[in-house]
């Protein structure tokens, strides 16, 4: 297994940089993005650095991929920068990549922290073989209306602070539910949450499907992924991705199964889906503002999601155990999963870890 870079780890007082890789919300909600900020500090010790493109508009933003490249290389190479953290995810992130210099990433291995969309830097970071952390935008994670998770405290305290994950567990609830970033009455309310049923195991299909697998981590949001086999610019070799542990969640787009599938099938027909050795599945988010739906159609349209991927790992990798619903992705809470990280999965146990 290929060795990875783990950046050193943040310290309470250190500078953080907030930067806008895909795109940023700052002007549109700039209550929310205060809150953000004030939890860096308040609940973490650390100082947000707003390097320019955090309080860019959408519009300016969408405008200038190369500044939005810009940013990022210089919040890595800036020796007083110990972490660096997304505003929120976008839409257009691989835009970035042809203005990103491979040798700075490399030569400044920064801890990074995103979702979504961000899916595109972190491709960008596996391929320079440097850990990078799924989880952890501004707005989505540290900005939660109300307080932030307890949840998704502890295990942003262990990637930011720590050279160990450990294990995983499930939270013990969780929510789908958006309240209007909009209203600021919304900062002090609590989002609804229901309970946790945990993880669900599926796949491995032969005598020796129980096996313990360990593999290094690669992959995020699937609609991301699906881009990046279109674009297939910054896709690592195939051999490079023997055995590792494929990482997938879906967006706020709420993708239908057939949507899945396809993107499932595409992986297989290159010869791609075959080679994990496992596959973990973030919760899919079941709504959205402007599509509500009752819990009933949510839990259906999750068990849809699941189906379609357990046929397709089944088709083209019937050893692979896959385990859905983990706290990753676009629900609340989360862990900050790592991508580049050695994750072991155990369906004897029913366990999962992390380790660099």
């Amino acid at each position: 297994m290929t060795e990875f870079v783990l950046p050193p780890a943040l310290e309470p007082g250190d500078d953080v940089a907030i930067v806008a890789p895909g795109t940023s919300l700052a002007t549109v909600y700039p209550d929310v993005y205060e809150l953000g900020l004030d939890c860096l500090e308040s609940v973490f010790g650390l100082n947000p650095v707003e390097f320019p493109t955090a309080t860019k508009s959408p519009e300016w933003l969408d405008d200038h991929p190369e500044a939005r490249a810009k940013d990022v290389m210089d919040a890595f190479a800036d020796p007083d920068i110990a972490g660096v953290i997304a505003v929120i995810g976008g839409a257009d992130q691989v835009r970035i990549l042809p203005h990103l210099d491979a040798d700075v990433l490399r030569e400044n291995p920064t801890r990074f922290y995103g979702t979504s969309d961000n899916t595109n830097l972190q491709m960008a970071l596996w391929n320079e073989e440097i850990v990078s952390f799924y989880g952890g935008c501004l707005f989505t994670e540290f900005a939660m209306q109300g307080s932030m998770h307890e949840y998704t405290v502890e295990y942003l305290e262990r990637t930011m602070f720590e050279d160990s994950f450990g294990e995983l567990h499930p939270s013990e609830r969780f929510t789908d539910e958006d309240l209007d970033w909009g209203d600021s009455d919304t900062l002090d309310e609590q989002r609804e949450m229901e309970p946790n049923p945990g993880w669900e195991w599926r796949g491995g299909s032969t005598v020796d499907a129980d096996e313990t697998v360990t593999g290094r981590t690669w992959g995020g949001c699937l609609a991301i992924v699906d881009q990046q086999l279109s674009v297939n610019r910054y896709l690592p070799l195939a051999e490079e991705l023997d055995r590792a542990v494929l990482l997938l969640e879906t967006s706020e787009e709420l993708p239908s199964e057939f949507d899945v599938r396809w993107t499932l099938m595409g992986m297989g027909e290159r010869g791609l889906l075959s080679r994990f050795s496992a596959v973990l599945v973030g919760r899919a988010k079941a709504r959205a503002v402007e599509d509500q739906r009752p819990p009933e159609e949510r839990t259906a349209y999750r068990e849809r999601q699941r189906d379609a991927i357990t046929d397709l790992v089944a088709e083209y990798n019937p050893d692979a155990p896959v385990v859905f619903d983990l706290d990753f992705g676009h629900t609340a809470p989360v862990a900050p999963i790592p991508v580049g990280g050695k994750a072991t999965v155990d369906p004897t146990e029913e366990r999962i870890t992390f380790e660099y």
